[in-house]
């Protein structure tokens, strides 16, 4: 296929920056210990200093991928699949997300919420970050709130975020992981003096699985 051919496919949703795929347990949130398809989509200019998939963030380093593939592949193992990144509202998810419900599957998403929320969500993730805040549109519209802590300012960020989400938005605070141990206690004593907030661990690396 021709770059423009290409191109015009990506730019329509048609096909998209696959940087990886796997069946996994969600370790994460609300969902933490199920079964669920991961889609992780590449490219992300965002740029958190302690992002743990930074391979993400350039998408011309991922194929552009054909979404039925993708969705036919995915339909083989979950009913659940979280779609990830990189930022995968950087692109338009009209398309995958429309493909993925003629399987009659649930889709979840995982977002910083700096870009325009496209696609049909079962449960979003907003994970927001300082140097690209979300939409007003994702803040309405998110099922959970899950704030990294990676330092003590982070909880007044919380704080700020929570204000900005719906009622029924579920909220986490969950340690940045190279910081756990630090971390960990300031966040256990916020949460019994706070306890609108849970707290959300990674568990799928203490389990050792993608």
């Amino acid at each position: 296929m021709e770059k423009e051919a290409i191109l015009a496919k990506v730019n329509a949703g048609e096909m998209l920056p696959l940087m990886e795929e796997f069946y996994t347990i969600q370790g994460e949130g609300f969902y933490k210990g199920t079964a669920a398809y991961f889609i992780r989509i590449g490219g992300c200019d965002v740029g958190c200093h302690w992002c743990d998939v930074k391979e993400s963030w350039n998408a011309d380093t991922h194929p552009p991928t054909e979404v039925r593939s993708i969705v036919e592949n995915a339909a083989k193992y979950s009913d659940t699949i979280v779609i990830t990144g990189g930022e995968p509202l950087t692109w338009d998810m009209t398309f995958i997300t429309s493909e993925l419900k003629k399987k009659g599957l649930k889709i979840h998403i995982e977002t910083s919420g700096a870009y325009k929320l496209t696609g049909a969500w079962d449960w979003i993730c907003l994970s927001p970050k300082k140097m690209k805040l979300p939409t007003e549109e994702v803040y309405k519209k998110a099922h959970e709130l899950k704030v990294i802590v990676y330092n003590l300012h982070d909880f007044k960020f919380a704080e700020e975020q929570a204000e900005k989400v719906n009622k029924d938005c579920i909220l986490y605070l969950q340690p940045e992981w190279s910081k756990r141990d630090k971390m960990i206690p300031e966040i256990v004593d916020y949460v019994m003096k706070n306890p609108k907030w849970k707290v959300s661990l990674q568990t799928h690396k203490y389990l050792n699985i993608p």
